[in-house]
């Protein structure tokens, strides 16, 4: 799976989006069932690698012990800054890191934790070997990736509704790339390539996903996420006109509002 720089690209209007409609649409539910998994494993330090807007950050912040320490890392300094602009309760180390080539000693973590972010990561065999590599023995690796886009209703129907603007290059990224890595069987793989030997173990968790309106739905996935920047690079004027074609078919799917949709996510936890 190719990655490129639009996939990545997470500007200001993006960021500020993201984190006032994306977060709470489909990543709060998932913050607290990792950040819940990770309280329950000892660890004096724990790394969070692409903790975009720091909303699993401020459950990790909630959940662990008061004396462990927290790494919160991203790529992108637009979801760094809205980060740190947010109340967490504690000191958090925030850092702008590449997750391809960590700036940490090895064995420094007891626990690294990714949420939602390892879809992104252009090499993941490498990526892998780089958070195990700064795992200390006996420590454990936990992320969560989304599961195929049949599974996840709003992402779906968004992408349809947005491909069939563009009949002739419609945009793809929600089903290429977040909802691209679903397989266990892939998982597996990488995480064999990056040096874990122990088995995996997945679990698929189901959970809703609820906006005030459709309209806020679909400016979720059209304005606050890379999608985006797809969009415009077809047509630089069609993103209110592609938003609002996202939010008719949701209205059309699941009603005027307050909508519900199903989203489905597989949580990974491996031993290093």
């Amino acid at each position: 799976m190719q990655t490129s720089k639009n996939d990545i690209r997470f500007g200001d209007a993006v960021a500020a989006c993201y984190q006032k409609h994306l977060v709470p649409l489909i990543f709060a539910p998932y913050a607290v069932d990792l950040a819940a998994r990770l309280a329950r494993v000892p660890a004096a330090s724990v790394l969070e690698l692409a903790a975009g807007t720091g909303v699993l950050t401020r459950e990790l912040a909630a959940h662990l012990a008061p004396g462990t320490r927290l790494v919160a890392t991203d790529l992108n300094e637009s979801m760094l800054g809205v980060a740190q602009a947010r109340e967490t309760g504690r000191t958090v180390d925030w850092r702008q890191a590449d997750a391809m080539a960590l700036p940490f000693a090895d064995a420094s973590f007891d626990a690294v934790v990714c949420q939602f972010g390892v879809m992104f990561f252009p090499d993941k065999g490498r990526a892998f070997a780089e958070m195990r590599s700064v795992l200390r023995p006996g420590g454990a690796l936990w992320f969560s990736v989304w599961d195929r886009i049949e599974a996840n209703e709003f992402a779906q129907v968004v992408s349809t509704a947005v491909a069939a603007l563009f009949p002739d290059d419609p945009p793809r990224f929600l089903e290429r790339l977040p909802h691209g890595y679903g397989s266990t069987q892939m998982i597996a793989r990488d995480l064999a390539l990056g040096g874990f030997v122990g088995p995996p173990v997945f679990e698929t968790v189901t959970a809703v996903s609820r906006a005030d309106t459709p309209g806020n739905a679909a400016l979720a996935y059209c304005q606050g996420t890379p999608l985006r920047g797809e969009i415009e690079a077809r047509d630089p004027a069609a993103l209110e006109a592609a938003t609002a074609a996202a939010a008719e078919a949701i209205a059309a799917r699941f009603g005027p509002g307050p909508v519900e949709g199903r989203i489905q996510a597989v949580v990974v936890g491996v031993a290093g």
